[in-house]
């Protein structure tokens, strides 16, 4: 009874909510809508089951959620920092600071979940850039990041990296280093390559360094952190004396301070075919520049592994100096459509394509 009330509650104040937010002032190509599909609070990650049901994991509170039919209620409560979830063969796996559960999701879900078991891998419990995004591999590997423990410094062996585990065993292998901090990424659905998004250092500068979008050839890649920013910049600490052409470039050099977070080839066919296997990531938006910029989605319209142009998809979250809503990650659903989460505003929208 108790989750009952939950969920009447939350779909009322959806209806609510949904008639307060400013939908008028986002600005997105002709011929695609944008609306409410559902109210979570505090909403980051998502997962999505071959049924259509919609997992959401929050970093600020506790909480990790199940959407069905534009209806939330509560899936698993008291975690720590429950960022990343990830569904696999009827189980949701969700990742806490320094370890993940697994919950049994193949059954209707009338209450909140314990989980059934922790996985035997461990990470660290540093919750500077502690909270983590995960998702399963083509190889059926479970990803993980663990971001540096700091903005800038030497991280030391366990930190910066991306590695991937075997959820039925113990097997815990790095694929990646020199990466600061990524919150979201997704592997294309040709060449299974693994793409992320970066978020570059702080107090360089309004400008400096560049946020990035990074892709992954061969298992040990090099990114760079804390000796080199972007395509070129050397960091005035740790950079001395070092060259950035021993480390792998980014694809993209996004913009300073946008945070990008959660990506996705879009896969659907609902969007026009240039949207095909091409990206779209969400910017968080920037927390201290002087003039705040990012709060969109931005679309990278992809020829292969070429880049043909990068630019706004889903923009006016950012209103003068001050933002309403601050997308995370993106999802597309199972009927091509686009579900974006926002944490700001604790909502997931969903963005329809409708022209010809």
């Amino acid at each position: 009874m108790k989750s009952f009330f939950i969920l009447i509650s939350l779909f009322i104040s959806s209806s609510v909510l949904a008639a307060k937010l400013p939908l008028e002032k986002l600005r997105l190509p002709v011929g695609f809508k944008v609306s409410v599909w559902a109210q979570v609070p505090g909403a980051r990650s998502l997962a999505q089951a071959p049924d259509g049901r919609v997992f959401v994991g929050t970093r600020g509170g506790d909480k990790v959620y199940v959407v069905e039919n534009g209806k939330a209620q509560v899936l698993a409560e008291g975690l720590d920092t429950p960022n990343g979830v990830a569904y696999r063969d009827g189980k949701l796996y969700v990742a806490e600071i320094s370890q993940i559960l697994e919950f049994d999701v193949s059954k209707k879900i009338t209450a909140p979940l314990k989980p059934v078991r922790v996985l035997a891998q461990k990470f660290p419990s540093d919750t500077h850039h502690g909270w983590k995004f995960i998702r399963f591999g083509p190889d059926g590997k479970l990803y993980v990041p663990v971001g540096a423990n700091c903005n800038i410094c030497d991280p030391g062996k366990e930190y910066a990296r991306i590695y991937r585990i075997d959820v039925n065993g113990t097997s815990k292998e790095e694929v990646a280093q020199g990466v600061r901090n990524t919150v979201g990424f997704d592997f294309h659905p040709v060449t299974k390559e693994l793409w992320f998004t970066e978020n570059g250092r702080d107090w360089m500068g309004d400008d400096r360094p560049p946020c990035e979008l990074n892709r992954l050839t061969k298992v040990g890649e090099n990114f760079g952190f804390p000796v080199c920013h972007g395509k070129d910049i050397l960091d005035p600490e740790f950079g001395k004396g070092k060259s950035c052409k021993d480390f792998t470039a980014p694809v993209v050099e996004l913009r300073a301070h946008v945070a990008p977070l959660g990506m996705r080839f879009y896969t659907g066919s609902m969007f026009p075919q240039n949207y095909r296997n091409s990206i779209i990531l969400a910017e968080h938006g920037s927390w201290n520049r002087s003039t705040p910029q990012g709060y969109r989605l931005t679309f990278v319209q992809l020829n292969g592994a070429n880049v043909e142009k990068v630019e706004a998809f889903a923009d006016g979250w950012l209103q003068g100096d001050s933002a309403w809503g601050r997308p995370v990650d993106v999802e597309v659903y199972k009927d091509g459509s686009l579900l974006v989460s926002d944490d700001k505003a604790g909502v997931i929208y969903r963005i329809t394509y409708q022209g010809k």
